[in-house]
């Protein structure tokens, strides 16, 4: 099945990509919860690699879930505990094989994703 996945992190609170956020990947199954990998956004805020390639890719449901916590602790921008983010979750289902992009808009209050280009 010839399809990918990719992200792009942006920082809207500081208007800069969001390096060094931490996301991780599952997929899931009925019940079942299984991690598939975790990757670190780049100066870009993308991965450096695609978050599943052509040769892992295949239909279902997924989860990312952005370390946005972190993101925001080490960017000075957190507030006090416990934070109005910590974990973002974005489950969403891959139908067909083409090009799946979901990116995260990210700030300390606020968050929005949509399915990109």
């Amino acid at each position: 099945m010839a399809g990918f996945l990719t992200t792009h992190v942006l920082d809207t609170a500081r208007g800069c990509p969001a390096e060094g956020l931490e996301i991780a990947l599952y997929r899931l199954d009925g019940e079942s919860r299984v991690h598939l990998k975790t990757l670190v956004t780049n100066d870009d805020g993308r991965t450096d690699e695609q978050i599943l390639s052509e040769t892992e890719f295949s239909t279902g449901v997924y989860e990312l879930v952005f370390q946005a916590g972190d993101y925001l602790r080490a960017s000075g921008q957190a507030g006090a505990e416990p934070l109005f983010l910590d974990e973002v979750p974005i489950r969403f289902g891959i139908s067909e094989a083409s090009h799946y992009h979901v990116p995260l808009l990210l700030s300390p209050f606020g968050f929005s994703t949509y399915r990109g280009s």
